[in-house]
């Protein structure tokens, strides 16, 4: 929960590096928030309770919410592999670009400093 935490304390933070280990927690903690929100929507959804569709807009809301801090956390972890936070858009490209992205999410880090700064390993 501290990498998660960590994320969002750097909310618009695009400079420096991401451990592999902060940008996995961050995105398990968000998969993990995600599925038991829609799980619980359509189980309030099924009960004719009218909180599922609130439920919904509240899972918006949180998607908005940590939109800006998930990029960040791509970027600074693009950053730790030693690419420019600019190949996050190589998302774009369509059927291979999201399977390039997640390989380079997957690469250890660049062993000591290079040009975004020193090791997160190290410190």
């Amino acid at each position: 929960m501290n990498w998660y935490l960590t994320v969002l304390k750097k909310y618009a933070e695009f400079n420096g590096r991401a451990r592999r280990t902060e940008y996995w927690m961050f995105a398990l903690f968000n998969i993990l928030i995600c599925f038991a929100a829609l799980i619980l929507g359509l189980i309030l959804m099924k009960a004719s309770i009218g909180l599922g569709i609130f439920l919904y807009v509240l899972l918006g809301l949180y998607s908005l919410a940590t939109l800006l801090p998930g990029l960040a956390v791509v970027v600074r972890r693009l950053h730790d592999t030693d690419k420019s936070g600019w190949m996050i858009l190589i998302c774009l490209v369509p059927f291979i670009g999201g399977l390039i992205l997640l390989i380079m999410m997957l690469l250890d880090s660049t062993p000591g400093t290079n040009q975004y700064g020193p090791n997160p390993k190290l410190a």
